[in-house]
């Protein structure tokens, strides 16, 4: 399996905006409709990345538990759904139901957006304050199929518990690790 590292946006960047069309509710939904009140998470997966299919439950966890806090989450998949139809809309529909997604499912399927965030690989991660300004992009955890450790949501945890207390968060942050994107 491919462990492609992602790319670490800027912080401090301000989040692209995009209109893309979610495979739960099947109407095209918008950053400004989806963001959160106090920060918005964006999470580029697919339905079949090993290294996504590990956190799967973590996401809908942490999702469950900071989305009562005014924290948005958005999913976004970019796969190229014609060479890989395991991720094609119709799948994500069935996957973001059989894993109780509480969030929407958004498929890129001009891959504008996964280049307009610079994201990398499958989970990549992104966390935005109030202002839609980046304060967090990498890992959920050091967790990684078959390396042991468990998953703890750990890294995503400590971003989004910063911004609620409206404090600087001074770990260090590193790339996810994870399936490239499947470009076209």
């Amino acid at each position: 399996m491919a462990r492609t590292p992602s790319n670490m946006l800027p912080l401090g960047t301000e989040a692209p905006d995009f209109k893309l069309y979610d495979t739960v509710s099947h109407e095209p939904l918008s950053l400004q409709q989806l963001k959160g009140p106090e920060a918005t998470v964006i999470m580029f997966i697919c339905n079949h990345c090993p290294f996504v299919i590990h956190v799967n439950a973590a996401l809908v966890a942490i999702a469950n538990e900071f989305k009562e806090k005014g924290i948005g989450f958005i999913a976004i998949s970019s796969n190229d759904a014609k060479n890989y139809p395991q991720d094609a809309p119709d799948k994500m529909t069935i996957h973001a139901k059989e894993n109780q997604y509480p969030f929407p499912y958004l498929y890129d399927e001009t891959q504008n957006v996964a280049k307009a965030y610079d994201a990398a690989c499958t989970p990549d991660l992104y966390v935005f304050d109030a202002a839609l300004r980046l304060t967090y992009r990498g890992q959920l955890d050091d967790s990684r199929p078959g390396n042991g450790i468990a998953v703890s949501g750990s890294d995503l945890r400590h971003a989004l518990d910063c911004i609620l207390a409206n404090e600087s968060n001074t770990k260090p942050q590193k790339p996810s690790i994870g399936c490239n994107i499947k470009w076209k």
